[in-house]
């Protein structure tokens, strides 16, 4: 997918060196933005091997997105994608299911605020909070045109203290004629590892919302306000802070895509060894020889016609997928 590629150009083009809390320097690049038709065919990466069981769990994880569960133990069945954030007894201290589908309500506002009863149909019958997916689901249907179709997982509070506040905090959907689009905003993203699985995840979830709607999946929008690449821990990511001119004279040099595995040679000659037991935190050799492959035609995605809330993983079906190899990326947790 061309718009991915020329994302990670342009984090590496313009990125800063950065430090942050996993001990893991990157290259930080502000508010990057990127958009992309769905009509031209799923957008699943091509230049790295994605299907597998790689898209077993970006289908398992969106499911329990939609199931409003923060326990992991139908997830941990089928994927260990958010073991390393989940207490002894598998639950989460924040998730995004649980925000969608059941977002809490206060039991009094201040004066003058406006508060859904328990009677609401978007609300919970049995616990005082808020089902977002249906009151989008029910919008959609009812005043399509409307532009607060909002789905909101980000709660101050529970940021302020949880372990990993949610990343991709809120979508919006906003129908243009007969198309429905989806507009993801993102507060922090890695582009090599999550990214890719976001773009992926959020496009599927607009085709499933669309069918179920009367629409046509349309476009989905994406802007990354802190987009990072990360670069290694101890004296290789310390590296990049002296060296990041070097690499964007030699990124502004390349005129094929070839050209891109020169600049992972030179990187690879130039930077000091990853500390043993380290490997796999730089993210930019592998994402240079993402660069240099050319991206090949989409695949496409069958859903079933059912209900969203009884949508299994069987009913998701992946076409026409072919990729170039993969490439390991090690997690920064």
């Amino acid at each position: 997918m061309k718009q991915y590629l020329d994302l990670v150009e342009r984090v590496l083009r313009t990125g800063a060196h950065k430090p942050n809390r996993t001990g893991v320097d990157t290259i930080s690049s502000f508010s990057q933005h990127y958009r992309v038709d769905l009509r031209e065919g799923f957008p699943l990466l091509t230049t790295k091997k994605l299907d597998g069981f790689r898209w077993d769990s970006l289908v398992h994880e969106l499911l329990w997105y939609l199931s409003g569960e923060e326990h992991v133990r139908t997830l941990r069945e089928r994927t260990g994608i958010w073991d390393a954030w989940a207490d002894e007894e598998g639950r989460l201290d924040t998730a995004y299911g649980r925000f969608w589908r059941r977002y809490p309500l206060p039991e009094s506002g201040l004066d003058g605020e406006s508060w859904p009863d328990d009677a609401h149909r978007w609300v919970n019958d049995d616990e005082r909070t808020f089902d977002q997916i249906r009151y989008v689901l029910d919008t959609l249907r009812e005043n399509p045109n409307s532009r607060r179709i909002v789905v909101n997982a980000w709660h101050p509070g529970n940021a302020a203290v949880s372990t990993l506040p949610p990343c991709h905090y809120t979508f919006v959907l906003n129908v243009q004629g007969d198309q429905l689009n989806l507009h993801l905003t993102q507060r922090s993203g890695d582009i090599a590892l999550g990214v890719p699985f976001n773009v992926a995840a959020y496009s599927l979830l607009a085709q499933a919302i669309a069918q179920r709607t009367g629409f046509e999946a349309g476009e989905f929008a994406h802007t990354i306000v802190d987009a990072h690449v990360y670069c290694g821990s101890g004296a290789r990511g310390e590296w990049y802070a002296d060296h990041l001119a070097d690499l964007r004279a030699r990124l502004g040099s390349v005129e094929t895509r070839e050209d891109y595995l020169d600049v992972r040679e030179w990187l690879e000659g130039a930077a000091p060894e990853e500390d043993g037991g380290e490997e796999g935190y730089d993210h930019v050799p592998g994402l240079l020889e993402q660069l240099s492959r050319e991206p090949r035609d989409r695949p496409r995605v069958e859903i079933a016609d059912k209900p969203l809330d009884e949508l299994t993983y069987d009913d998701v079906r992946l076409l026409g997928y072919d990729s170039a190899p993969g490439i390991r990326f090690a997690v920064a947790e």
